[in-house]
């Protein structure tokens, strides 16, 4: 939880000086659904539905970047799992667009790290005792393989402003390792939720 918590701290710190111009314009509080798997079946995306519990999400967004094309902003923020489980750190860019004037949707993608696993024991390994195969069986039924602690973070998010200030959004948080920062298990956490943003 230690190098968690230093990661996010570093993480913030990269999110604010990706850009001179902009500054953190944003913070969010999101509640999620740990591990979900409507979203999986839906489009594949492999949650296994081992993990349980709700997801606390804190970060900031920087201001829109109007030099860059569509307007993004950089986002940073940590998830903690009431079950103490899979926890993460994300940083990276989304893109606010209008549907109409209050109501928008918001594509993203960045990058994570988690502190859950990244290389369950095999189970069918030879010679283990049968205390040893339970404690495995029961990591399996309980645990995301993730294969790497690097890994990708695509979300989506349909949002209403209320106020100039206040704003909710419906989120979908993706994390997994694509298959690019890790060759074979590419198990990953779907989390669904609602955050509230306030703008300052």
């Amino acid at each position: 939880m230690r190098k968690l918590a230093a990661a996010a701290g570093a993480l913030v710190l990269a999110g604010g000086l990706g850009s001179v111009e902009a500054s953190a314009a944003e913070l969010l509080v999101g509640a999620y659904a740990h591990d979900v798997t409507f979203i999986g079946e839906a489009i594949g995306s492999g949650a296994p539905g081992r993990e349980e519990g709700i997801d606390l999400h804190l970060g900031l967004r920087t201001e829109q970047i109007e030099y860059l094309f569509g307007g993004p902003q950089l986002h940073a923020f940590v998830s903690l799992n009431s079950e103490g489980t899979s926890n993460f750190v994300a940083a990276g860019v989304s893109w606010p667009i209008g549907v109409t004037e209050r109501l928008y949707v918001r594509p993203g993608l960045g990058l994570a790290y988690t502190d859950g696993e990244a290389g369950l024991p095999p189970v069918n390994a030879p010679n283990l005792t049968p205390p040893e195969i339970a404690r495995r069986l029961e990591l399996y039924n309980t645990r995301i393989d993730f294969g790497s602690q690097l890994l990708f973070q695509p979300e989506l998010s349909v949002g209403y402003k209320f106020t100039e200030t206040f704003a909710a959004e419906l989120s979908w948080v993706h994390i997994s390792n694509a298959q690019i920062f890790h060759q074979g298990k590419n198990q990953g956490l779907d989390a669904a939720g609602v955050r509230l943003i306030y703008s300052f």
